[in-house]
């Protein structure tokens, strides 16, 4: 079990675009970034990775502002599983379809806790820019699944904003290409843990 970070950014590190509302949940432009979703069925690496992001998710963590302006384009949950939504504004439990919205109003480490216990042994996925820079501040996130799309925003929401000045080296351990995105995924490794010296590891890229 992991705590993993899944988002598609664009080049220049906009993960939405500007103006985020519930007209437009990914902010003007942003559904650009997602083209790789909704062109899964032409490009098998494209289908194979979305597959294992929904198969291994056993809970997801993410901010009210994700839940508000994702709930109606959703009309259930992002996955079938439980999800924990940290709020300033509490609201009773909401059950949808597939699973259900529990709103807390506690720090991240507490809602990971939380979700940790709901997954089963499952990976906790993050959604959201906000909730990924807290668990990143926290030292409490594993792994990034990251989506390169080809496109410069210009504008919007920067998914690693705010982030303080402690170093975190990442260990790239997968790459894969597609015609729509290039997936990344990285292991976390904050300073604390970092390795005082000697040459960087070496891992092998995949290509399709």
């Amino acid at each position: 079990m992991s705590v993993v970070l899944n988002a598609t950014m664009s080049l220049d590190g906009f993960m939405a675009g500007p103006d985020i509302s519930v007209e437009h949940p990914m902010g003007r432009g942003g559904l650009r970034l997602h083209e790789w979703i909704f062109n899964a069925s032409t490009s098998d690496v494209d289908a194979a990775v979305a597959q294992e992001v929904s198969a291994s998710t056993g809970a997801v963590v993410l901010g009210r502002r994700t839940f508000d302006v994702g709930v109606e384009v959703w009309q259930d949950t992002p996955f079938p599983v439980p999800c924990f939504v940290l709020t300033h504004d509490p609201r009773d439990r909401l059950v949808m379809k597939n699973g259900s919205f529990t709103f807390l109003t506690c720090d991240v480490q507490s809602a990971l806790r939380q979700a940790e216990a709901a997954a089963d042994g499952k990976d906790v996925t993050l959604m959201g820019a906000d909730i990924a820079q807290q668990a990143l501040r926290a030292e409490l996130l594993d792994e990034i699944n990251l989506q390169i799309a080809p496109v410069l925003m210009g504008e919007g929401r920067r998914l690693f904003d705010h982030l303080g000045t402690e170093h975190i080296e990442l260990e790239r351990t997968r790459i894969l290409a597609s015609p729509h995105v290039t997936h990344l995924r990285y292991h976390v490794t904050y300073a604390r843990n970092a390795p005082s010296g000697g040459a960087p590891t070496q891992v092998p890229e995949q290509h399709t």
